[in-house]
């Protein structure tokens, strides 16, 4: 037998191993048998491509594997494929199939119903952290987060599933900011900026907005303060799914989403994202002023 055989059946012997696993992960995200079956048996094609000898928890990397591709799964909502598994996919034992009732009576229905209205980070992030112990420094890469967002991310969804929504009086202090915030650019009002800033405040946007003149990372409230001062004329407070935000509309389009995090009273992180397929994922409520 050659090393790479030898390597590539120790891996198919282990992705077996974890395959409930893998499938209880999928089925808490997505909630089809069909698209878990779709998503675990991706995960092998993506996984068996790999070299795995320098990974020390695999089952851990074949989580984060498949939570990408549930979230993927969870913001497309596409036409499932159906290619066959082909002989190279290491096919599952008939007794490690559980029936459709079975997997969602070890959820439990009622929590099933309460995921599906969950925004798809929220849903990642709760299921992983609270369901699978899975650290936040691990799902931060996942979601495109930072560690604090995505503590922040799965505090929203456990509200929702035990049944308290977030308290008014944090959405109003949230609103207090950003109404604050977008007075103070508009108006060039450097201090105003400072005022709701976190001292390390940390500003990123993708490539789309890098290209309308945004810098990719910013760090610092006196920096960021420089970067908004002046600007944010077309800028208007938003639901970005779900969270307190910014929308930037002008000609009647959804330019750019700016997702918030907050701090106390302070903003600390500000994502902006102009990536047209990105915005169009987005569900975004303007708000009145």
């Amino acid at each position: 037998m050659t090393p790479n055989n030898f390597d590539d059946n120790f891996l198919a012997r282990q992705f077996e191993a974890n395959r409930d696993h893998l499938r209880g992960v999928a089925y808490r995200m997505l909630g089809s048998r069909g698209e878990v079956d779709d998503a675990v048996q991706e995960t092998w094609l993506r996984v068996s491509r790999y070299d795995t000898s320098d990974i020390a928890n695999l089952r851990g990397w074949l989580t984060t594997v498949v939570a990408r591709i549930c979230l993927d799964m969870l913001r497309s909502r596409k036409t499932r494929r159906e290619d066959p598994l082909g002989p190279q996919v290491p096919e599952p034992a008939d007794d490690a199939r559980e029936s459709e009732a079975e997997m969602a009576d070890s959820v439990g229905a009622a929590l099933l119903v309460v995921l599906e209205t969950l925004q798809p980070a929220e849903r990642l992030a709760f299921v992983l952290h609270d369901m699978f112990a899975v650290p936040f420094e691990e799902i931060a890469p996942i979601v495109g987060r930072t560690v604090e967002a995505s503590r922040q991310l799965a505090s929203r969804a456990r509200r929702r599933v035990q049944g308290a929504p977030q308290p008014q009086a944090d959405f109003s202090r949230e609103r207090k900011i950003v109404d604050a915030f977008l007075a103070a650019s508009r108006e060039g009002d450097f201090e105003g900026l400072l005022a709701v800033l976190d001292p390390d405040v940390v500003m990123r946007a993708d490539q789309a907005a890098v290209r309308l003149g945004s810098l990719a990372e910013t760090r610092g409230a006196n920096a960021v303060a420089q970067a908004f001062k002046g600007r944010a004329q077309a800028a208007q407070p938003a639901l970005v799914d779900g969270e307190l935000g910014v929308a930037v509309i002008f000609g009647g389009r959804l330019r750019i989403a700016l997702r918030v995090t907050f701090k106390g009273d302070r903003i600390v992180e500000i994502e902006a994202v102009a990536d047209a397929e990105r915005l169009g994922a987005f569900e975004v409520d303007v708000l009145k002023r």
